[in-house]
C-alpha cells in the first residue's frame, strides 16, 4: 500500500471515535477510504506502529488501521 492508495475495511473494526456516532461503538467495516499516511518512522528513527497505515475516510474522521484490515481497491 502506498499513499493515496484508495481502500477499503474488509474485517470488523469497531470505532468510538466517529464523527456521527461520538462515545458509540461503530463497525467501519466497507468503508472506502484514500491511505494519507504510512507510520515507518519518527523524526527520523525507525518505529514498528501496531496500526501504522493512516486512512482518512472524510473530511472529519481519520483512523489508523492495520494491513489485514485493508483491501486495495
Amino acid at each position: 500500500m502506498n499513499v493515496g492508495d484508495r481502500v477499503r475495511v474488509t474485517e470488523s473494526v469497531v470505532i468510538y471515535h466517529h464523527p456521527e456516532h461520538r462515545g458509540e461503538a461503530f463497525d467501519i467495516k466497507g468503508l472506502e477510504g484514500e491511505v494519507f499516511g504510512i507510520a515507518t518512522e519518527w523524526k527520523g528513527r525507525p518505529v514498528s506502529a501496531n496500526f501504522p497505515i493512516q486512512v482518512k475516510f472524510t473530511k472529519k474522521f481519520k483512523a489508523h488501521l492495520r494491513t489485514d484490515e485493508l483491501e486495495t481497491i
